[in-house]
């Protein structure tokens, strides 16, 4: 029986949820005090990933008993009050990693160039911290200026400045614990210049894995005599995984992933590893606690924390430097553009609500017979209330596009689309993890296309149509995407070979907000413009055969 997910409710925070942090934090007090006596001792590990610039409690989804349900979550202030907590549990055995894509995602973060983030680390216990793939969002210097102004540890193995050829931080950290010796050692994705706007990264050098995780692991294995071995890296799940299995990685214990905003609730178990990830948005926590006796790991526990407010109030210090930060651009970020009757949110694989309005919005500014988006997880879920609207601000698109490039229209015919699709596809759903890219299907108005996700290469587009009739291969169509800097021009949206491509005199967020304003009130839904005919609706992750649902 398939799922109905087609009701979207706004429930209530659970009454419990005080209650059961309260006992957790009781049974890990007096769990640690009985190993202590047994020679055992207790390290602890938090973790957040993907934060996207969101510093306040928001709106986030869940799937609960087949239904989406939405929650407040989140605040890094209130993650703070985590980590107090925590360490006071377990004073002078607990590490603390963010796993990179901070800094880019919303509206402070954009209109700040990331600025209003080095205060705000500062204030909080990070004990390290490591860029992710859109952590170049405002250009190489920002990236080391931003970074650099954490006052903590940042470590990354594969980024190198293209001029001197040098290493732009150090590839590992090593930390002694309650004389446990601990070594993290961390990767950002080799594709950074590929899937990010080429000039993003220009002077910097992105290598691949294999050019040093080896003599990494032995020169801390062997040299530095480390007990624990941790990998940081923001690769996202599936190559995480495959990681996992493989014998260059052997001697590693743990993978801290990041990127792909899966919430990992029970460690995923690889062939050398296990591998967890913290979801997003600030809306989590990672806590992964260890029981070592001489050097061993004798006992583990696990558990993804959920940032609700109403347990975890918001730490007064860190809110003040939020609030201070955030002070200069809140009258342009609260700026009501329109209005939403139905709840948008980006956590499908195949189809979303906000990416139709926004491919919508693209199409009927510029005419063309079918507009794209590139397919992410960006933004925090827009809600109704009970008067059955939600307000869309100007904070609210720079979540939902959080890259206010210009529009750009292009022309190709029916068999370079069908040819451009397949490759997308196969971006989402290779057979081979490390041949995918990405994870979430290309957004497209205009359009309706069926494919399998299963089938072979080449093979997985099932029918398209353009404008309610079959795809033409022979006919040319008039496209609508945005500029993706540092692209050849006959680019668009990752399609090559366009014909008479133009970048257009407006952007993006120019289009969202007159379309707004010409609607008012706008209720996007999902309306089946994408779907995959072998795979149950609605695709919540793009993992095969593994022991985990995203809710």
């Amino acid at each position: 029986m398939k799922t109905n997910f087609k009701r979207l409710i706004l429930s209530a925070i659970p009454i419990l949820g005080l209650t059961f942090a309260s006992s957790c934090q009781s049974s890990n007090t007096e769990e640690a005090r009985t190993t202590e006596e047994d020679g055992i001792e207790t390290i602890t590990i938090l973790q957040t990933a993907d934060i996207h610039g969101q510093l306040l409690p928001h709106q986030e989804m869940f799937v609960e008993n087949g239904e989406f349900v939405f929650k407040e979550r989140g605040g890094v202030a209130n993650i703070q009050t985590i980590f107090k907590q925590v360490k006071a549990g377990n004073p002078g055995g607990t590490v603390i990693v963010d796993g990179g894509d901070l800094i880019q995602g919303s509206a402070v973060a954009a209109l700040s160039e990331g600025a209003v983030f080095g205060p705000v680390i500062s204030a909080m216990d990070y004990d390290f911290l490591i860029p992710g793939n859109w952590e170049v969002i405002f250009g190489s210097q920002k990236m080391q200026d931003v970074l650099a102004s954490y006052g903590k540890p940042v470590v990354c193995a594969n980024i190198y400045n293209e001029a001197n050829s040098d290493m732009l931080y150090p590839p590992y950290i090593v930390k002694e614990l309650k004389g446990v010796k601990l070594g993290f050692i961390s990767y950002n994705d080799p594709e950074v210049p590929i899937r990010q706007n080429p000039s993003f990264s220009k002077g910097l050098i992105f290598k691949q894995l294999e050019d040093n995780i080896e003599p990494l692991i032995k020169e801390l294995k062997e040299e530095q005599g480390v007990d624990i071995l941790f990998l940081v890296t923001h690769l996202g799940i599936s190559k995480q995984l495959y990681l996992a299995d493989q014998e260059q990685i052997k001697g590693v214990d743990f993978i801290l992933g990041n990127d792909t905003h899966e919430r990992i609730r029970k460690p995923l178990q690889g062939k050398y590893a296990q591998v967890v990830e913290p979801g997003a948005f600030a809306s989590f926590v990672g806590r992964l606690d260890l029981d070592v006796k001489d050097g061993k790991i004798v006992g583990q526990r696990y558990e993804l924390i959920d940032v609700d407010p109403a347990v975890y109030p918001a730490d007064p210090i860190v809110q003040r430097v939020v609030e201070e930060q955030m002070a200069p651009y809140k009258q342009e970020m609260d700026q009501v553009l329109g209005y939403t009757s139905e709840p948008l949110y980006r956590y499908l694989v195949v189809e979303n609500a906000m990416d139709n309005m926004i491919t919508d919005a693209l199409r009927w500014k510029t005419g063309a017979d079918i507009a794209f988006s590139n397919g992410f997880r960006f933004s925090t879920p827009i809600v109704p209330g009970a008067d059955g609207k939600a307000p869309i601000t100007v904070s609210d698109v720079w979540n939902m596009l959080p890259v206010n490039e210009n529009a750009k229209v292009g022309k190709a015919t029916g068999q370079q689309i069908q040819d451009w699709m397949e490759k997308e596809l196969h971006n989402v759903f290779a057979e081979k993890p490390l041949e995918r890219f990405g994870g979430w299907v290309v957004r497209f108005s205009g359009m309706e296309m069926t494919f399998k996700a299963n089938a072979p290469k080449g093979q997985r587009v099932q029918s398209i149509t353009v404008g309610g009739k079959p795809l033409d291969l022979n006919k040319e169509y008039t496209l609508a995407a945005c500029l993706r800097r540092g692209e050849p021009d006959h680019m668009l949206c990752r399609l090559p070979n366009a014909k008479d491509p133009k970048v257009l005199d407006y952007t993006v967020h120019d289009v969202i907000a007159e379309y707004l304003k010409h609607h008012g009130t706008v209720a996007p839904k999902i309306d089946g413009r994408a779907k995959a005919l072998d795979l149950e609706d609605p695709v919540l992750s793009q993992l095969p055969n593994v022991d985990y649902t995203f809710r």
